[in-house]
This record gives structure tokens, C-alpha cells and sequence, in this order.
């Protein structure tokens, strides 16, 4: 019998393989499906948390950081994706370690609009739903010797939008992406640029004093359903064009919180007792 051509096998090969692949992910979303039961779980509706909630997607409460950071607060959460100072100025949580929300560089989504120069901000207005981008600003423009008052934004309407703006999520990426007549200084990059060193935008933050070992599981499978699947996310979302997906998804965000995103977290809280009166709280992680 004539041995087949190698460009053939290979073929054959890669067939299986996909196929095999694509039979173990329905697996893996099947174990996922319903596996929240008797949990309590928030996310955030944007688009840089999709990776972390893949398989969970319909058992997630969504809602925007600052009122998952109530809820949570109030009891009526058991674990919820949060914005990263909820958890350092709040010491009633427990951290999932290494899952996160980062970046090293520019974020596209967390950025200052502004029509003026920096050194000439004496007021922000600032998307309510932002808690630690509020802050990671302070601290950027603090180390510029410039002190802003941060007032809440009504708007995000280009043609009503003030000199100064803080911007987050896909309504940041929203504004960036259309006709504008300000500049971007983007926060991640702006940090990058100052440290050296990632930036960690979310974390799980669990409750403490409740017994959610299964659930940090489940959390932990879904990441990893979503690292491993993240072409598939990239390519099935509807928000936005592919490209911009793949750029976003792909370079600007990462979701592991490992020891350098704890070094640019412990550093976040060194500049934050410098620019700030609040108690800060060490982050507890929890595997």
C-alpha cells in the first residue's frame, strides 16, 4: 500500500486534533454550565472580562465596578471581579490568586481625555463607575505636583465632554475610537512608563468567613477555559472589529497576577500612602 503524502497525514492529523480539541472545550463547557449553584458571583459587562467568565458567562451578575463593589460590601455577593483598591482599602476580602486583570503598557481602556495641557488640571471628571482608575490618576498626577478635584462625569457625550476626563471600559474605548477633539494619556501606559512595572486593574475578591473552596475552582477554570479559548473569543464577540479584538484581547490586557503584578501592586500602594489619607490594607491571597 502506497504510504500516504506527508502534507496529507499531516492534514489528516490536524483534523483530528481540532476535532478532538473542539469536542473536549464542549466538555469543559458543560462542566462549567451550572457550576455556580449556590453562589453568589459579579462581573463587569466589558469586554476585557470576557476571558476570565468563559463557560460562567450566564451565571454572573453583571454590573459596573463601583456598584459590584457594594453589593459585595452588603453581603449580597460571594465573590465578584473588582476593582483592585476594594480590596486595599477594604480589609474584608480575600484575594484568587493569580487571576487578574493587568497590563503592561498602555490598557486602551483607562485614560484621561484632556483639551489642556496636564500640569493644567484643576478638575477631573471622572466616570462614576471608576474606583481604582480614580485613584491610579491621583497618583500619576500627583507625582507632576498637580492635585485635581475629582468630580463626577454626567456625560459621555463628545461634544459635552470637559477639558479634563477619566475614562474607563468599553465607553472609553467607545470615545476613543470616534471623532474627538482631545488628547489620550493612557493610565497603563503612563504607569508603565513610571515604574517599570504592570498594572492590575481587577481581582476576584472573595468573602471571607464563607466556605467558597469549589468556587475559587470554578473561577480558576473558567480563566483557564478562557486562556485557552481566547482566539475563540476574540474571533465570536461582537464588540468592535477583529483587529481591534485581537490587539486589545491579545496585547494589551493579561489576566495572570504573578509576582511582577504584585510588585507594581505593592508599589501602587507605596505612591498611594504618598498621595493619600487612607488606610491601606495588604492584599490576603488565597489559592
Amino acid at each position: 500500500m502506497k504510504p500516504p503524502e506527508p502534507s496529507e497525514s499531516a492534514n489528516v492529523i490536524a483534523e483530528r486534533l481540532e476535532k478532538e480539541n473542539r469536542k473536549l472545550n464542549q466538555q469543559r463547557e458543560i462542566d462549567l454550565d451550572r457550576s455556580l449553584d449556590g453562589f453568589r458571583v459579579g462581573s463587569v459587562p466589558y469586554l476585557n472580562a470576557a476571558p476570565l467568565t468563559r463557560g460562567i458567562e450566564d451565571q454572573i451578575i453583571l454590573a459596573m465596578p463601583a456598584k459590584l463593589a457594594e453589593m459585595l460590601g452588603h453581603g449580597e455577593l460571594d465573590a465578584a471581579l473588582v476593582s483592585v483598591t476594594e480590596v486595599i482599602f477594604r480589609d474584608a476580602y480575600d484575594v484568587l490568586d493569580g487571576v487578574a486583570v493587568a497590563s503592561l503598557g498602555e490598557v486602551k481602556s483607562v485614560f484621561l481625555a484632556h483639551r489642556k495641557p496636564l500640569e493644567e488640571a484643576t478638575e477631573v471628571f471622572c466616570d462614576p463607575a471608576s474606583l481604582t482608575s480614580v485613584e491610579l490618576l491621583r497618583v500619576l498626577l500627583g507625582e507632576r505636583d498637580v492635585r485635581p478635584q475629582f468630580k463626577p462625569l454626567k456625560s459621555y457625550d463628545s461634544t459635552e465632554m470637559p477639558d479634563f476626563a477619566l475614562l474607563i471600559g468599553n465607553p472609553a474605548i467607545d470615545f476613543l475610537r470616534a471623532k474627538h477633539q482631545h488628547e489620550i494619556w493612557d493610565l497603563g501606559a503612563a504607569w508603565y512608563e513610571l515604574t517599570g512595572l504592570p498594572f492590575v486593574y481587577a481581582v476576584w475578591a472573595l468573602r471571607r468567613g464563607v466556605s467558597n473552596g469549589e468556587l475559587r475552582t470554578r473561577l480558576r477554570e473558567a480563566r483557564s477555559f478562557g486562556m485557552d479559548t481566547l482566539d475563540y473569543i476574540i474571533s465570536s464577540r461582537n464588540e468592535y472589529d477583529l483587529d481591534f479584538r485581537k490587539d486589545y484581547l491579545g496585547w494589551h490586557i493579561h489576566y495572570h497576577l504573578g509576582s511582577d503584578e504584585k510588585r507594581g501592586l505593592a508599589r501602587f500602594m507605596e505612591l498611594l500612602r504618598k498621595h493619600s489619607t487612607r488606610p491601606l490594607y495588604a492584599p490576603r491571597y488565597v489559592d
